[in-house]
């Protein structure tokens, strides 16, 4: 009996459950719990690089270094340094 009950609750499911749905996300808002700070960009690196460079600091680093090293008109490269 047991058995039978199952199985009629395993077909009702089987009909509720769609193989696509269009979700509408117009709506949506930004997770507010998500803690991401604004000034930040996020770059993809090419693995070769991500070798090189694992961590974000270790970019930040390489690439204010690499500014540091062009010369810029006004004497200031524009960067603020944390």
């Amino acid at each position: 009996m047991s058995k039978a009950k199952h199985t009629k609750k395993k077909r009702e499911v089987d009909r509720d459950l769609r193989s696509h749905y269009d979700v509408d996300y117009s709506h949506a808002r930004p997770n507010r719990f998500a803690k991401v700070k604004k000034e930040q960009t996020a770059v993809l690196l090419d693995r070769e690089l991500s070798k090189i460079f694992p961590t974000p600091e270790d970019v930040t680093h390489a690439l204010r270094s690499l500014v540091d090293a062009i010369p810029h008109k006004g004497g200031r490269s524009g960067l603020a340094r944390p």
